[in-house]
């Protein structure tokens, strides 16, 4: 039984990381990067320069040093499948030897530029290539080196160009135009680098928030799943004790005063009453929030509960209801992740607040609103528009991440509702608002006792 019910506390941050290493499809971890995606982008470059080295020079009747380029084509390719042979495509590699490849690459086709006309060479383009790969894939410093890199070869391809191959000898074009597509090459290679890179972080941290909000989630689910195992274990152990009950009963009666048995026949009667008692606390109503989640009750006596839980001294709160029409007021159960995401956010009011925090709920046939106004400092402007994303927090001097905003927005969206962050005269307030089909939903969840997931 002990090992079923198994309450331990919460796994250390190795195991965390690693649960969110799962989720996130191993994108936590060390080697992130599969060889076979870098290896796919090298053989279609070396693939490229073959056939335009080759088209070129052939074709467009343009000599080229193909001595000299054609080898340095063959070492990269070499170089590739030597380590798809040696590690398979499967393998993962760590953000270090991504970068050598990609370092690699970069050198590779400086030094073909600097044989073909440097930046004359309307190739020369293809230095972005790596950079924009590195910068989607790879840590900060990795990408800082790499864009150095490139600049550097882009300076020295300026500064050492060379003549451009053409079909009557060679070609030299104005400095002034060497230096105009230096200087785009290198903007474009730093405001690519710069633009990608924020874009894949923010990518990154919404995938590690939302594995986080799935782990919560998991550990709700198996709360309950716990919940209903013990409601169904006390229902079929009911019978077995009352039989129990029964036969020590009439031992007990049966039994001489003077038996050596009666002392055993009272202590198992004493037993088996103490265990239908045990079992009878299941189907009663607990303190417990955990259990008070799957009592249906209206809403604004369940706001009420929240806000007692999470009412500090000094700041008083009231729960009003404000009816535009005829629609009642529903009932509803407080799913585990309707519960968390509205916690939040009366949480958030009642620790900012100077002194009151109203809760108004508002049913009518469009919907249902809930309005969430606290007499604190508001939202601060800078960040008003952003509310709602990760790692966005007005409280980042005591070490607020802005996680818990997220994930009640992410909660309060899976339900259908909209949620609005806006400030007062003085102080802030957040509206919710689930639209009729959105209500009627939660109306069904709570008739077939809760959200299917």
């Amino acid at each position: 039984m002990s090992s079923m019910l198994d309450f331990s506390d919460e796994p250390d941050p190795a195991s965390r990381q690693r649960q969110l290493a799962g989720l996130l499809g191993g994108a936590a971890g060390p080697g992130r990067i599969r060889l076979q995606t870098v290896s796919l982008m090298r053989w279609i470059a070396t693939g490229g320069q073959l056939f335009a080295i080759l088209f070129v020079h052939y074709s467009l009747d343009i000599r080229l040093p193909l001595l000299a380029m054609l080898p340095a084509v063959a070492l990269v390719a070499l170089a590739n499948g030597a380590l798809l042979i040696a590690y398979g495509s499967k393998a993962r590699i760590s953000e270090r030897v991504s970068a050598m490849l990609l370092g690699g690459d970069i050198v590779q086709l400086c030094y073909l530029l600097l044989l073909s006309g440097g930046l004359q060479n309307p190739f020369a383009i293809l230095l972005l290539l790596p950079v924009t790969l590195a910068a989607a894939t790879l840590g900060r410093v990795e990408i800082v080196v790499l864009t150095g890199l490139s600049l550097l070869g882009a300076a020295c391809l300026a500064l050492f160009p060379g003549q451009l191959p053409w079909r009557d000898g060679s070609l030299t074009l104005p400095p002034l135009y060497l230096l105009a597509s230096w200087t785009a090459l290198s903007m474009a290679l730093i405001l690519i680098a710069v633009f990608a890179w924020n874009s894949a972080e923010e990518v990154r941290r919404h995938a590690q928030a939302l594995a986080a909000t799935q782990l919560a989630l998991a550990r709700e689910q198996k709360l309950s799943a716990l919940g209903g195992q013990a409601a169904a274990a006390a229902h079929l152990l009911g019978s077995p004790l009352g039989t129990i009950n029964v036969i020590a009963k009439e031992l007990v009666r049966e039994l001489p005063a003077d038996s050596p048995l009666m002392v055993e026949a009272g202590e198992l009667l004493e037993q088996a009453h103490r265990c239908r008692e045990i079992l009878a606390t299941f189907g009663r109503q607990r303190d417990d929030s955990e259990h008070q989640a799957f009592t249906t009750a209206p809403l604004s006596t369940l706001l009420e509960g929240i806000a007692e839980d999470c009412a500090r001294p000094g700041v008083e709160f009231e729960v009003r209801l404000d009816f535009v029409d005829d629609r009642d007021e529903p009932d509803l159960v407080l799913s585990p992740e309707l519960r968390h995401a509205l916690t939040n956010v009366i949480n958030n009011a009642l620790q900012f607040a100077a002194a009151e925090v109203l809760i108004t709920v508002r049913p009518s046939r469009q919907g249902l609103t809930l309005v969430i106004e606290d007499d604190g400092p508001g939202f601060s402007p800078q960040i008003l528009d952003w509310l709602g994303e990760p790692y966005v927090s007005s409280r980042r001097d005591n070490g607020g991440m802005g996680l818990g905003v997220f994930i009640a927005k992410t909660l309060l969206a899976r339900t259908g509702a909209k949620i609005e962050f806006s400030n007062r005269i003085k102080g802030a307030r957040v509206t919710i608002t689930w639209p009729a089909a959105a209500v009627q939903g939660l109306n069904e969840e709570t008739a077939y006792g809760g959200p299917n997931v």
